[in-house]
């Protein structure tokens, strides 16, 4: 699992006015130290790769679990895993993957392309969750012990980076699986057991207080230099941050609070890494925002390039588009109307101009800042906005929901690196997280098209123009490109973070205690 990365971006922290210093750790602690404590902030509800869409515990699953192919950290480039190699016929429709040798199961069963048959076949052929990355294959073919053949319904450019989600199909043992009831049965054992072929085996599985991984021995690839990963669960940040100050965890992987980035003490530092965390506005189609003059006016006052360092300092940057610069870097970004003083003459005119701008509760941490300071940027030209926090998964039902905010923000990640996966969960007509379910028919034909080419090039080009539509006609606002940051004590690298992946996603196979 371990790779090369592009340098990640390290700041150094200034001390805390006010706070204790910590004991530096000594070269020689650092070495000795064999487990590495992550706290993860929201429970497992399945450690079933089939059927897990965690967050916090995403790099628990991969470092259990392998696909055949992953991304490389820091890009969208995609490299073998269990895969070797592969190659593609010339009509696009033909996969073949030419497998490793010497990787076995944690039960000691070895890998063969059987054991990708069955795997894939149980998620392909189930209502498990993460069926839906299987789509588009109607075939699965072992014809060796070193070769799947997989065949599509019909030509698709993004399967590869289906593959290489961390979300994607990852193998499991045969045998446990037919130990277990096989199929969608052994769901219920997967649970909260595992038995793959990663570099780490599920040792202790504890809801409510955390899981611990330990190191595999007989892994095919590079040893980890861990022997132990503790997940303690840790829902609080404040707490997370307390433990990591006071030594009982070694970082914070995810949401330390921005505004004290600037100020951490001397023996932590800051690690960030491109992300596909992108803040999104979802506009609603009726209310004051469906009079064009008001939202243009309303996107004036929001213009991200006034407000994003207040909300996240050197880790956040202007949205160039609806897609998140590390899937889609554009020729053209998005430009937000700058006339205040046309935006106050057109909400003068108006008459009082009163809206509300929604967060859910799982973001209202996340995003609350944000929510603020743009009820301050629109007072600044005369619209009243308030901030309403929806409960936990009323996002969903916006679209039916008459009574809904104005204004929906909310971080997306969508789970792999092509356009298509962002565009066809999020914006595309019908999308199942198109929170109002809007949608544009000349939009949808280029993403429909666009979703056909293999040329990068001409692909962007496509989705790109599709994106300028939805911003041109007020559907889908792109506010901020938030980086992946992880604080941790000096000397802990290798990271490894990788764009697809949650925020905070940590490479237990590759990170170690720098010599």
């Amino acid at each position: 699992m371990s790779s090369t990365m592009k340098p990640f971006s390290h700041v150094t922290g200034r001390l805390l006015a006010g706070a204790a210093l910590l004991a530096i750790l000594s070269a020689g602690a650092v070495q000795a130290q064999e487990t590495l404590r992550l706290p993860i902030a929201t429970d497992f509800d399945s450690f079933d790769p089939d059927n897990a869409f965690e967050m916090d515990g995403l790099a628990a699953i991969n470092n259990v679990y392998e696909g055949l192919v992953e991304y490389v950290p820091g890009s969208a480039e995609i490299r073998g895993l269990l895969a070797k190699d592969w190659s593609i016929s010339d009509d696009g429709l033909t996969y073949t993957f030419n497998l490793v040798e010497g990787a076995s199961f944690h039960d000691g069963t070895p890998f063969n392309a059987a054991a990708v048959k069955t795997s894939f076949e149980r998620r392909r052929d189930s209502e498990l969750i993460l069926s839906y990355f299987l789509w588009n294959v109607k075939d699965i073919a072992a014809p060796d012990d070193k070769t799947v053949v997989i065949t599509l319904g019909m030509p698709q450019p993004s399967l590869l980076d289906s593959f290489a989600s961390p979300w994607g199909p990852k193998v499991i043992s045969p045998k446990a699986l037919a130990d277990n009831g096989g199929g969608k049965a052994a769901g219920a054992w997967l649970d909260s057991n595992a038995d793959g072929t990663g570099p780490f085996k599920l040792t202790s599985f504890e809801r409510g207080q955390g899981y611990t991984l330990e190191r595999n021995d007989s892994y095919y690839g590079k040893a980890p230099f861990f022997s132990t990963i503790e997940l303690p669960l840790v829902p609080d940040i404040g707490q997370q941050v307390l433990n990591l100050q006071a030594q009982e965890t070694d970082a914070v992987p995810a949401n330390y609070p921005w505004a004290q980035l600037a100020s951490l003490p001397p023996e932590l530092e800051a690690i960030a890494a491109p992300s596909t965390s992108e803040i999104i506005g979802f506009v609603k189609p009726t209310g004051p925002l469906a009079d064009p003059e008001v939202l243009k006016a309303f996107l004036t006052a929001i213009n991200p390039a006034t407000w994003v360092a207040d909300a996240f300092g050197a880790y956040g940057h202007p949205a160039k588009s609806v897609y998140p610069e590390a899937m889609l870097d554009p020729v053209a970004p998005v430009v937000f109307p700058d006339d205040l003083e046309a935006a106050k003459a057109t909400v003068t005119a108006k008459g009082p101009v009163t809206l509300t701008i929604g967060i859910s509760t799982e973001e209202s941490n996340a995003l609350g800042r944000v929510g603020d300071l743009l009820v301050a940027q629109l007072a600044s030209i005369g619209i009243n906005a308030t901030v309403t926090i929806l409960p936990q998964g009323a996002a969903f039902g916006l679209k039916d929901n008459p009574d809904g905010p104005d204004f929906y923000i909310g971080k997306l990640t969508p789970d792999a690196l092509h356009p298509e996966n962002q565009s066809g969960i999020f914006f595309a007509s019908g999308a199942p997280i198109n929170f109002y379910g809007r949608g544009l028919p000349e939009a949808d034909a280029l993403l429909q098209e666009a979703g056909t080419l293999t040329d990068i090039t001409a692909r962007n080009a496509l989705y790109e123009k599709a994106g300028h539509l939805y911003f041109d006609n007020g559907l889908f606002i792109p506010l901020v490109g938030v980086d992946d940051v992880v604080v941790a004590p000096k000397g802990l690298v290798d990271l490894d973070l990788r764009a697809a992946y949650a925020p905070g996603n940590i490479d237990y196979g590759s990170v170690r205690w720098a010599e």
